[in-house]
């Protein structure tokens, strides 16, 4: 069983910054993808970013540019800085660990960490 813990999230004016992490622990498989899904009011939940164990990253077109995914191996942790933040970018952020970028029944999920950018 894996868990993962958000944090993070909070209130930001358009154009702030804002940086989520999530720390897996228990059985974590390896090699696996991290990433971030975010999920607004009324919508379907979509894909954000992710990286590979060995580093690679992928982009939703929405936030290249702005969004830079991370992790930190030794410590289980995967990051997203968000710059530039827009109105549209308001969501619930989950954290992702599971064997693929796109959802599959083997992935395991976080919580949720609610973004609001908002004047």
């Amino acid at each position: 069983q894996v868990q993962l813990a958000e944090s993070g999230g909070g209130l930001v004016q358009p154009g702030g910054s804002l940086r989520l992490s999530c720390v897996a622990s228990g059985s974590i498989f390896s090699p696996n993808v991290m990433g971030w899904y975010r999920q607004a009011p009324g919508k379907e939940r979509e894909f954000v970013a992710a990286i590979r164990s060995g580093g690679t990253t992928n982009y939703a077109d929405s936030v290249k540019g702005r969004f830079t995914i991370s992790r930190d191996n030794a410590k289980n942790t995967v990051f997203l800085q968000m710059s530039s933040l827009k109105p549209e970018d308001t969501a619930v952020y989950y954290c992702k660990v599971g064997p693929a970028i796109l959802m599959t029944t083997a992935d395991y999920w976080g919580q949720g960490t609610q973004v609001t950018v908002s004047s």
